[in-house]
């Protein structure tokens, strides 16, 4: 079966940046598919999005598991036969929980978990649903990075999630290359410091703010950016 509805998929999405993306896509007249680690948050958060008569499904996703990926992908692909959208936001920021912000003190272990879900859950999960993308010859992929991932402006601090988050713009960018020319458009963007679980309550930003670049990039007009780094709506150094 094959919908003429767009269908998108946001992962790590019954809460925060997720939550908000999955809201104003299906906004804009999207199918989507709401994905989360947790069935039951994951499903509460899908209810609350359909009480607002939005059109919004639940789907477990674990993006650090080869399996779970693989259903997500038999799943659309029986349901809808394709997919225009992929939001990998799905991430993990554990540094100061397991050892403060020095990069001396932080632990491999640490690093290792960090870039399980924040790279290569994300390369893990294009992976498995590429393939719905390329045989339409239509796809927008926007990977959730951060300002702590540029090399321009590199300092101390959060050394595992700089560190996951710099090569999750390098994945941006081999997977913007390896697609040009198939209407499937790659990019990385810096959403700000949000009021979300992870932002915490002094952020200056509102989910709304948060998301509206991740959304114009996911909804980006053919012949659109790809390959680039963005941060309310314009482009900046990697």
């Amino acid at each position: 079966m094959t919908t003429t509805q767009k269908v998108a998929v946001v992962t790590g999405a019954n809460r925060g940046l997720g939550f908000e993306a999955s809201r104003q896509l299906a906004k804009k007249g999207y199918q989507v598919i709401l994905t989360s680690r947790d069935e039951a948050k994951g499903k509460a958060a899908a209810q609350k999005l359909q009480a607002e008569g939005l059109n919004v499904i639940f789907h477990p996703l674990d993006v650090t598991n080869d399996e779970s990926s693989q259903k997500l992908a038999e799943f659309i692909r029986e349901q809808f036969g394709k997919l225009d959208v992929l939001v990998n936001n799905a991430a993990i920021y554990i540094d100061s929980q397991t050892g403060g912000n020095s990069v001396f003190d932080a632990k491999i272990d640490t690093l290792r978990q960090t870039m399980e879900t924040n790279v290569y859950g994300v390369l893990r999960v294009t992976q498995a649903l590429i393939g719905l993308m390329q045989k339409q010859n239509y796809g927008r992929i926007v990977n959730v990075s951060s300002g702590a991932a540029q090399l321009t402006d590199m300092g101390s601090g959060v050394p595992t999630y700089r560190i996951s988050k710099t090569a999750l713009n390098a994945l941006t960018r081999i997977l913007a290359n390896e697609l040009q020319g198939k209407n499937i458009l790659v990019n990385s963007v810096c959403p700000g410091w949000v009021k979300t679980d992870m932002g915490g309550p002094n952020a200056p930003r509102t989910p709304e703010q948060g998301v509206d670049t991740i959304v114009w990039l996911a909804t980006l007009p053919d012949g659109g950016a790809t390959g680039g780094f963005f941060r309310d709506r314009q482009p900046i150094d990697w």
